[in-house]
């Protein structure tokens, strides 16, 4: 089987190495890829770039993977998902994982989303969507408990959520988001929410549109330094499986938010063969649903991937052909922790194009991995950092404390 993986960054290395260690995958390819990906067996990258907000750069996807007998595809980033990729790749008889467009609005909208986890009983957080800069500060102004939560409507890979403790840091985040622009058309419409305090847990599942299952659970730390302090960036950490799920959490998850989304992806007809991301508050041991994504996380992938006992590709083919009822996962014993090496600067202005030493081949030592994120090569055939988060570093072991050491 040759299986065609979109996308540039550590999740999509992450994909593209577990897929090539499936006995019946012959070759992986990665559209771009990146020069970790490269180095990996069976896996070779189509350095393209392509902008899937086109139907013409869409279609030569399309046309790609007609041309080079791919069997599966899998869609990494949320963009091509948002525009449609999946709408084309079956019009024209092709497997590939992933939601139609009119699911995958899921994340492309998170008033969409909101109006989704009313409508069919999934708990969440109080929010207000607002359309204008104006209507955004009245609001704000009759607000009495702080802090409060800031988001863009649409997508901002990762980085459009503001927490804010006072009704000046409010409308300053509104002010950066629906005047200056900051995230582009995405943040000309924003969710005022309640802020939820507990502990943060990621829940990745596969659906077929007729059975939802899940993954392994893991946290992700979001803000960029330690203790929880500075912006939020697209994710600088993980770690798998996420302690706080609890039997009795897990079973709230299951009846409060996994159960009634899969039932409203049934009511709303929704051809969803693919991933559903839940990213989730624990209060008091009741879940809370923060967001939907629609694709695998990143860096979550990279740590959740190196735990599955699991064959990737079988899953996803089950998957796709709507036999999820068949599958029963695997997993190794033990925990993954995952860190990410940014760039300085990241999650605001960084300096690209600094050289990258001692990753010259596939990186695996004892029970560790690195997988390549923002990396690129110069005109000199070296390695250089062309994104904000650059390498992601994962490693197993039998508990938390011997990941660390």
């Amino acid at each position: 089987m040759k299986v065609l993986v979109i996308g540039s960054g550590g999740r999509e290395h992450a994909i593209c190495w577990k897929l090539a260690q499936s006995p019946s995958v012959e070759k992986v390819m990665c559209l771009p890829g990146n020069p970790g990906i490269s180095l990996e067996e069976k896996c070779e990258c189509l350095n393209e770039r392509i902008d899937y907000k086109t139907k013409t750069d869409r279609n030569r996807v399309v046309e790609i993977a007609l041309n080079d007998g791919i069997d599966l595809t899998i869609v990494g980033p949320e963009e091509p998902l948002v525009h449609g990729i999946v709408d084309d790749f079956r019009q024209k008889g092709l497997r590939i994982i992933g939601p139609e467009k009119a699911a995958a609005r899921l994340e492309g909208s998170k008033d969409y989303a909101k109006t989704f986890m009313a409508k069919y009983g999934v708990r969440t957080s109080f929010s207000q969507t607002v359309n204008h800069y104006e209507e955004a500060c009245k609001s704000i102004e009759q607000l009495s408990q702080f802090p409060i939560v800031i988001k863009a409507d649409g997508l901002a890979a990762g980085k459009g959520v503001y927490i804010c403790s006072s009704k000046g840091e409010a409308k300053e985040a509104v002010d950066e988001l629906m005047n200056k622009g900051k995230f582009g058309e995405s943040g000309k419409r924003v969710l005022i929410e309640e802020f939820l305090e507990g502990e943060e847990v990621s829940v990745l599942a596969l659906t077929d549109s007729k059975v939802i299952v899940p993954l392994l659970s893991s946290k992700d730390h979001k803000r960029l330094l330690e203790g929880d302090k500075g912006p939020n960036t697209g994710g600088m950490g993980v770690v798998a499986p996420n302690p706080v799920m609890t039997d009795e959490i897990y079973n709230d998850f299951v009846s409060a938010i996994l159960n009634p989304t899969l039932k409203g992806i049934k009511a709303s007809g929704f051809d969803y063969r693919g991933i559903v991301f839940f990213g989730l508050m624990v209060k008091d041991k009741r879940c809370y649903l923060l967001e939907y994504n629609v694709r695998m996380g990143d860096p979550e992938t990279e740590a959740i991937l190196p735990l599955m006992a699991s064959d990737l590709a079988e899953l996803f083919l089950h998957t796709e052909q709507s036999k999820l009822d068949e599958t029963r996962l695997k997993w190794h014993p033990g925990f993954c922790v995952n860190l990410i090496l940014a760039s300085e600067g990241y999650p605001n202005a960084y300096k690209k194009g600094k050289v990258i030493t001692g990753c010259d081949r596939s990186i695996v030592q004892d029970e560790s991995k690195v997988f390549f994120a923002g990396v690129g090569l110069n005109d000199k055939s070296e390695l250089i950092n062309t994104g904000g988060r650059v390498l992601s570093v994962s490693s197993t072991g039998d508990d938390l404390e011997s990941d660390l050491v």
